[in-house]
């Protein structure tokens, strides 16, 4: 045992938490892992006054000189753990936590969060144990308790092209589109075919068509505004463009190793031609913002994360504009019926942002702000409908195709005023609640106001790095 699992107990209990066997030869004198030398009692509910099982008791592990403890230890007696409780794992092994998300806010400044490591890209060691950090407010320094780290090769658990398709086929997600959605996805090509066009900056009179597969697109890992893409040019096929095609669409995976290789991450991108206006909600208004939200070229996408341990699927991001949120599985909502292990995704109308469930999530304050509306509908798309575009550790057994490698805009700028934009849609408001919708909306990053082109999948920061 390395440590407890603590978890909020509004919710099925959920998770894990590792455990570790040493393997050193006998008699050696600094193995993996060694006992505490001590325990100090860092909180007690004993004193709380509520209604308990019985009181609780958390302990933190004092690691031998060379080791470092992984986790806290929870009992129900006063009295201190056995020493043979817990182990510490050998400095070496491990690497530096932080704290996650709460889980409980206690009494007297005691706060509970998940531990997770500080570094979480795709090329590091870092291992999450499943335990937990218990620490007070006004606590300093570095966390009492470290993670994990894998000092053999991260690719070496990852799974291989036919595992992949296995979990793609277990676990891909069915995406409901709003029901009055006009814009809907189509595929890479579907676009290209259809008269998308490559802009150059200096030659913008002269844009050219885009090859299958974008292999006449830019391939130098490189965005500094000299390329873009856009619609058609004939307003017809502008138009008829814009709504996509949902026949053709189909999600766009990348796999990726994460927590030092004990997870999978299944990154699944989907492409839409056009991103529509953004709408508001101002009290009991609801107003269409104009050009606001509109760009061309939009790309949206969820994230598996799957253990290397056993093949389930622990979690799931949702993406949403510049942030997002993960969702345990088992808070997930599935599709009903024989295909019960796949999780359900809701789009935003127009914006297309990722939604665990149907309702309205509002970007701002309670009353005030751009609505992300979802919905059940007939409009549906099964992400299992793939291309497998990139999966870096398996070296030329996937191959990108070039349009991945495309790091310009996929659409160009979009240039208009935003305070002309507001006056046109909050002339029927109030003052007060003009003022309001103004500071919100301005408030709101690029990607939901549209004003930059958005770029591809391999420009975004959770490419090489975790979910933001």
């Amino acid at each position: 045992m390395l440590g407890s699992y603590s978890q909020p107990n509004n919710k099925a209990l959920f998770g894990w938490v590792l455990v570790a066997k040493d393997l050193s030869p006998p008699n050696t004198i600094n193995g993996t892992l060694k006992k505490p030398i001590d325990y100090s009692l860092i909180w007690t509910s004993e004193n709380l006054g509520i209604k308990q099982d019985s009181n609780v008791y958390v302990w933190t592990p004092a690691a031998p000189d060379g080791y470092k403890a992984v986790g806290h230890v929870v009992t129900t007696s006063a009295d201190k753990p056995a020493l043979n409780k817990v182990m510490c794992v050998r400095i070496d092994l491990t690497d530096q936590c932080e704290k996650n998300s709460v889980i409980w806010n206690g009494p007297n400044g005691i706060n509970f969060f998940e531990a997770r490591p500080s570094n979480r890209g795709t090329q590091s060691p870092s291992v999450q144990v499943g335990t937990f950090v218990a620490q007070y407010v006004n606590a300093t320094g570095p966390l009492t308790i470290s993670c994990l780290k894998n000092t053999k090769s991260i690719a070496s658990s990852m799974p291989n092209v036919q595992q992949i398709e296995a979990i793609v086929k277990a676990y891909s997600p069915i995406m409901y589109l709003h029901p009055h959605e006009e814009f809907l996805p189509s595929s890479v090509n579907w676009f290209f075919s259809n008269g998308a066009l490559l802009f150059t900056r200096g030659n913008e009179s002269n844009p050219v068509a885009i090859a299958q597969n974008g292999t006449n697109l830019p391939q130098d890992p490189n965005n500094d505004g000299a390329f873009w893409l856009d619609l058609p040019a004939d307003a017809a096929n502008k138009d008829r463009v814009k709504k996509g095609n949902l026949e053709s669409a189909r999600s766009y995976i990348h796999v990726k190793p994460m927590l030092g290789g004990t997870f999978s991450d299944i990154a699944m991108w989907v492409f839409y031609p056009f991103n529509g206006p953004a709408r508001a909600k101002v009290d009991f208004f609801n107003i269409n913002l104009g050009k606001i939200g509109e760009h061309v070229g939009d790309w949206e996408h969820v994230t598996l994360r799957v253990s290397n341990f056993n093949g389930e699927l622990w979690q799931m991001y949702f993406s949403q504009h510049s942030h997002g949120q993960w969702v345990e599985a088992s808070q997930l909502e599935f599709q009903s019926g024989n295909n019960n292990n796949k999780p359900v995704v809701y789009s935003s109308l127009h914006g297309h942002a990722s939604y665990p469930h149907a309702g309205l999530v509002l970007q701002g304050t309670s009353n005030i702000g751009v609505r992300n509306d979802t919905d059940s509908s007939n409009i549906v798309m099964d992400l299992g409908l793939h291309d497998l575009v990139s999966a870096e550790y398996l070296g030329s057994q996937v191959v990108e195709p070039p349009w991945l490698n495309y790091f310009r805009e996929w659409g160009p700028k979009v240039d208009y005023d935003i305070d002309d934009e507001l006056k046109k849609v909050a002339k029927a408001l109030p003052g007060r609640l003009r003022s309001l919708l103004d500071k919100v909306v301005k408030s709101l990053p690029s990607e939901v106001l549209g004003e930059e082109g958005p770029t591809g999948p391999k420009v975004k920061n959770n490419w090489n790095g975790d979910e933001v």
